[in-house]
């Protein structure tokens, strides 16, 4: 099929593919595509044959929806769905999008597609329940599928129901603890678990409670891993559950790593040392903030997880998912399920009740985060604007609301943060610059332009002087921006540089007594007095000022908003206008994926 569609490309523009002709460079004209896309479909479209131009535009809008976090891309609903990517809002309304039915029934005949979920392999497309995939994304998540459904209708793990009520009555005694103790049955019961909650729900606590309770089964106690996909959230989970264990357990339970590390990731090969024809040597095996765990991550976590032991999946799956391909949790907490009598059984003879999907168990008694922090971020949740909006006019001593122009409260929390790490880190003190740091942090929705990291991080370093000191100089907050497996240190750990008698020393929390490293020893490194919400997952601080963009923003979203919000203790200063809030809370993110419906089958 041709549509007959002329566009006049800039050769100039780098955004543009100059060689794309017809739909395709219609599309990436508008925006819709990038050139990558463009390139990928095009050379798609000639390995394979294929020459209908409406096959190479869903094979490009395929490569994009995995580019922006989707795993496959649905033909029927794109043309309202597509908001467009990055900081500029995408107007589609007037591009020639082809009629629906007329494109699935062409993609069906061409040779790109495999059409159907038993449809042999061997194409670089597959079309499932009006879904279309790149072939791989497709196998990962039918390998995610399958794992999950194949452990729940596996043997159960064997448990002795009376240690297990046991435990259960000396570890959760408190009022409102009720659901860990639901959630801990389960771990205890069912090779994989998701143990979903807000901040402050008392999720790490519930981990150890678990991790107890297994040891005080017959047998030999289990070997247990802890992992999270950032060194930041894995040094937050080690000090968490460590510091709930009983003492005699500590020593047994290593180190929390990356799930990176966990498996063993052979650089310059792509692959892991841990897969199905090597499983890892753990019995439990834990993983923190999976949120932020990809489609692909879960695959070669499944992978690598012996069926025999327990996964323990822990996270909220109300904050933004992976920056790569798929919201697996999401897709867990939010899929029908159909019973399984021997855990309900079980769960009946410990006095719980039995209406558990999934493994799911979602905490929701708040333990230590409170006050009207709490309530906004319950309205953000909720979806409910009119509640959000009302809490931050009325504001609070925890919760404030300020127009774009009036900043000279975030200064102050500014300067008042960086002179403590200032000093701190001049001293030699590490334990406390790293405290320092983690006082205040400025959380923005955009890399650049004037409501982006890159126009705050400036306007932080003009206020507090800090670039003409150098490169490096004491009290300069750092992040690492990409893995590095000789130094141990992964894209997203934070650190603070300080003044030691050998010389300049940049310091990183460990869950232990902090790292210090040389600064001629990392690379990859930027300044960090600001950051993106995406990077600010996984961890938390004392006061937090969270910068909109505008309404029409694409990246402006509820769980955007949701993930800022919560990753403050004490205060959240929230920058923007009433519009902006509005369009975030109201907007949910969309991540087409077909995890969450085809779980259930």
């Amino acid at each position: 099929m041709t549509v007959g569609v002329e566009v006049t490309v800039d050769v100039g523009d780098p955004r543009l593919a100059t060689s794309a002709h017809g739909l395709l460079a219609a599309f990436n004209v508008a925006g819709v595509l990038a050139p990558a896309d463009v390139h990928v479909a095009t050379r798609l479209g000639r390995l394979g044959g294929e020459s209908d131009e409406t096959v190479l535009l869903a094979a490009a809008l395929a490569v994009r929806a995995v580019r922006l976090g989707s795993v496959c891309v649905d033909l029927a609903a794109v043309s309202h769905t597509v908001l467009g990517e990055g900081d500029e809002l995408v107007d589609v309304s007037a591009l020639p999008w082809p009629e629906p039915a007329a494109w699935l029934a062409a993609c069906v005949a061409g040779p790109l597609v495999a059409d159907g979920a038993d449809a042999p392999g061997g194409r670089p497309l597959r079309l499932v329940d009006g879904l279309l995939y790149l072939e791989r994304y497709w196998r990962e998540e039918e390998l995610v599928r399958t794992s999950l459904l194949e452990r729940a209708a596996a043997a159960p793990p064997q448990v002795d129901l009376d240690v297990l009520r046991d435990g259960l009555d000396r570890h959760f005694t408190s009022a409102g603890s009720e659901q860990q103790r639901l959630a801990a049955a389960v771990g205890a019961l069912r090779r994989v678990t998701v143990l979903a909650g807000g901040p402050g729900t008392g999720k790490t606590t519930t981990v150890a409670r678990l991790l107890a309770l297994l040891a005080e089964q017959p047998g030999p106690p289990p070997r247990v891993a802890l992992a999270a996909p950032t060194g930041k959230a894995a040094a937050r989970l080690q000090e968490a559950v460590t510091a709930e264990l009983p003492a005699e357990l500590r020593a047994r339970v290593p180190e929390a790593s990356t799930l990176h590390r966990l498996l063993g990731w052979l650089p310059g090969t792509g692959r892991f040392r841990y897969d199905r024809t090597q499983r890892l040597p753990f019995d439990v095996v834990v993983v923190d903030e999976t949120s932020m765990v990809s489609l692909t991550m879960m695959a070669r976590l499944l992978d690598a997880v012996r069926p025999t032991s327990r996964l323990v999946l822990v996270g909220d799956p109300d904050q933004l998912a992976s920056v790569e391909a798929g919201a697996v949790l999401g897709d867990m907490a939010g899929a029908r399920g159909r019973p399984e009598p021997a855990l309900e059984e079980s769960l009946r003879v410990l006095g719980l009740p039995g209406d558990v999907v999934h493994g799911v168990v979602t905490l929701q008694h708040v333990w230590r985060f409170g006050g009207t922090i709490a309530e906004f971020a319950h309205a953000v949740q909720a979806g409910d604007a009119e509640t959000a909006i009302t809490l931050l006019r009325r504001g609070s001593a925890d919760l404030a609301f300020v127009e774009p122009g009036a900043l000279d409260e975030v200064r102050g929390d500014v300067v008042a943060a960086g002179t403590e790490l200032a000093t701190a880190a001049e001293a030699g003190d590490a334990e406390s610059a790293l405290a320092a740091l983690e006082r205040h942090r400025v959380l923005c929705a955009h890399r650049r332009g004037p409501y982006g990291v890159a126009r705050w991080t400036t306007e932080i370093e003009r206020w507090l002087a800090g670039p003409a000191l150098g490169q490096w100089y004491p009290g300069r907050p750092v992040l690492v921006t990409a893995n590095d497996y000789d130094v141990g240190l992964f894209n997203g750990d934070t650190g603070v540089v300080i003044a030691r008698p050998e010389g300049l020393r940049v310091a990183f929390a460990r869950g232990g007594p902090p790292t210090l490293y040389p600064p001629s020893r990392l690379s990859d490194i930027a300044t960090v007095h600001a950051m993106t919400v995406h990077r600010g997952q996984g961890s938390q601080f004392r006061r937090v000022t969270v910068v909109l963009p505008p309404a029409e923003s694409p990246l402006l979203t509820r769980e955007l908003l949701y993930t800022a919000v919560t990753r403050a203790r004490e205060f959240v200063r929230v920058v923007g206008t009433e519009d902006a809030v509005r369009a975030a809370v109201e907007r949910p993110v969309s991540r087409a994926s077909g995890l969450r419906n085809r779980l259930d089958r």
